[in-house]
């Protein structure tokens, strides 16, 4: 998963400009050959330029996700006024991207019209018809935003410090908006409020202030900033009160709405979300045979390693026999306090691999970072990447761990049987080395902006998924059954992840269903069960990203296979399905077989 965050909700909350970056390079397409230029090419370029401003000085927090940092100081504090205000402008925004001559543009440019037209529609729904804001608690955190100017890297402590100061001024208003909008909040997205907002606390502890302390603020400065922290723990703790002894009471007793969305809901957001070729009931339907398929060559291997694992035994019959052998392997794990560390020691592997295969150039020169997962962003998943975006692109991209020590041993034991020596290596693949970290890179390198700051999430997570198949067929592992097998598992897991979320929103399946699917079709462990279960509650589409954008990119690669014969390059194949940024693939694709 990946956080540009990949579970990642745009809330607009704060932003400000100054500094100006070429939304596209009109004389070049993203692959670097030259687009014929037409004077709507300019004018639109220019669109693209003034309206990214618009963004980020109405959602300031997405923009300093971004790199973008001129609007730090602002905290938008989420009001029915502020939200008919971002629904006026972006309406008014569709107006001026209509004005502009569709079949007139390049095809580079095509795609960000409908990657903008998307994004806009989607917007204007989530505030009149998703309405999230009123059930869900957790959109209303203020420690991720402060936490991304502390831990920037575009300006001193000390001027960050100011920026923070100025921001916490509303700090007060802004939880007590949050109280006022909430109406009839789901419990678990009140759980996850209370959990990741206990978590905000720690971004306003001795670390900050031992920040302020050692900056070279005035003293007087030094004293107004202590204030405002001060004041902003005592917002964040009424807000945590207020779910805890107001709206938990309430919503246990039934006075909640569901956290399933339906069908109807679900379908738009699907669209919206994922902009895929295929519908959700399409793709839901597919990953039931692909399910079938998996479960097919999982048995084909457990015939051929029964023996090595289970001497003298008769196999049973079935999918049982699978389960058997997946936990006997699952033993094979590292220690509860090496985990974090055997993932850092795994990364250069894959690099390493990489460039021997020559399967796509990479960037030594751009960080990457194993770190456990902050605090408050715990909660919803394993592991996670947070990326820097294509205006600070020389920042460092975190890969977040969730903290096993925090486990019951018997929870640390599941899940470290479920991310055993096979199962990590696959998860490394797909989180840094060629997946996510290696992705946004080339994402940031687009000379479209756009496509980098609306990425595609199943274009994101499809090429995670799609990067640990290639590796494996390129011979990651000596071609070792065990990894395969693992694979298989993974896979299936993508593949469930489609089927749960599909059935928990629009097939209402319980969670006894649930757990049992996940368990007895999926081998997983129960903590990794319980925990996809968890997310599948808590988000929406997102669950489903993974095998829409893997289908999508195995289908396209085929594609272009046949339509190249011999002159097809994987490497090249790579490079310049990359070269689109994070453009959906439904886009890419036409690019791509167009050219």
């Amino acid at each position: 998963m990946m956080k540009k965050y990949l579970l990642l909700v745009l809330w607009p909350l704060v932003f400000s400009s100054g500094i100006f970056l070429v939304a596209c390079d009109s004389k070049q397409s993203v692959t670097g050959g030259t687009d014929t230029i037409s004077e709507e090419d300019v004018a639109f370029d220019a669109f693209k330029e003034n309206l990214l401003h618009k963004f980020w000085r109405l959602n300031p927090e997405w923009a300093s996700s971004q790199g973008f940092h001129n609007y730090d100081t602002a905290l938008v504090v989420p009001t029915a006024n502020y939200r008919k205000n971002l629904e006026r402008s972006y309406k008014g925004f569709l107006k001026e991207l209509e004005a502009h001559a569709l079949h007139k543009l390049s095809p580079n440019n095509r795609t960000d019209y409908y990657m903008i037209q998307n994004h806009l529609n989607k917007t204007i729904w989530e505030i009149t018809e998703f309405e999230e804001y009123k059930w869900n608690p957790a959109r209303y955190n203020i420690g991720s935003g402060v936490a991304e100017v502390l831990n920037s890297r575009h300006d001193n402590l000390t001027n960050r410090l100011r920026v923070i100061g100025e921001k916490l001024a509303r700090s007060i208003i802004y939880y007590e908006t949050a109280i006022d909008n909430l109406e009839k909040p789901t419990l678990e997205h009140t759980q996850l409020a209370i959990l990741q907002n206990k978590g905000a606390l720690t971004v306003f502890g001795p670390a900050l202030q031992d920040s302020v302390a050692k900056s070279d603020l005035a003293p007087h400065e030094k004293e107004i900033l202590k204030q405002r922290i001060e004041i902003t723990r005592l917002a964040i703790e009424n807000y945590l009160r207020h779910l805890e002894y107001k709206v938990l009471p309430a919503v246990s007793a039934g006075k909640s709405r569901s956290f399933r969305i339906g069908s109807s809901l679900y379908a738009r957001k699907f669209n919206f979300d994922l902009e895929s070729g295929f519908t959700a009931n399409e793709i839901y339907q597919k990953a039931v045979l692909r399910k079938r398929k998996l479960h097919q060559e999982m048995l084909r291997l457990t015939e051929e390693l029964w023996p090595k694992y289970f001497p003298g035994v008769p196999m049973p019959k079935g999918l049982p026999a699978v389960k058997s052998l997946i936990s006997r392997i699952s033993q094979n794990h590292v220690p509860k306090d090496s985990f974090l560390i055997a993932i850092q020691n795994h990364i250069p592997e894959l690099v390493k691999f990489v460039n021997a295969k020559n399967l796509l150039t990479q960037d030594p020169t751009k960080p990457l970072k194993v770190r456990i997962t902050p605090p408050y962003m715990q909660g919803i998943a394993g592991a996670s990447v947070s990326a820097p975006g294509p205006y600070d692109k020389e920042a460092i991209t975190y890969y977040n761990v969730m903290p096993i020590t925090q486990y019951s041993p018997k929870a640390a034991e599941s899940y470290l049987r479920e991310y055993n020596r096979y199962m990590m290596q696959i998860l490394n693949i797909h989180e840094a080395i060629p997946g996510h970290y290696t992705q946004l890179i080339y994402s940031n390198r687009s000379p479209s902006v756009i496509k980098a700051v609306l990425g595609n999430g199943a274009m994101i997570e499809g090429w995670a998924v799609y990067a640990e198949q290639m590796m494996l067929e390129e011979g990651y592992g000596n071609n070792s059954p065990e990894l395969w097998l693992m694979w298989y598992k993974w896979n299936l897991r993508v593949t469930l992840n489609a089927i749960l979320d599909y059935g928990v929103h629009v097939q209402n399946i319980k969670e006894a269903e649930a757990i049992k699917m996940l368990r007895d079709e999926g081998f997983q462990e129960e903590a990794e069960a319980q925990e996809k279960l968890r997310r599948a509650t808590l988000s929406q589409v997102q669950l489903a990203s993974y095998f829409t954008g893997f289908t999508e990119i195995h289908d396209l690669r085929q594609d272009l296979k046949k339509q190249q014969g011999k002159a097809f390059s994987l490497k090249n194949f790579h490079e310049q399905f990359l070269s689109y940024g994070s453009a959906p693939v439904r886009h890419i694709r036409e690019l791509m077989l167009d050219d």
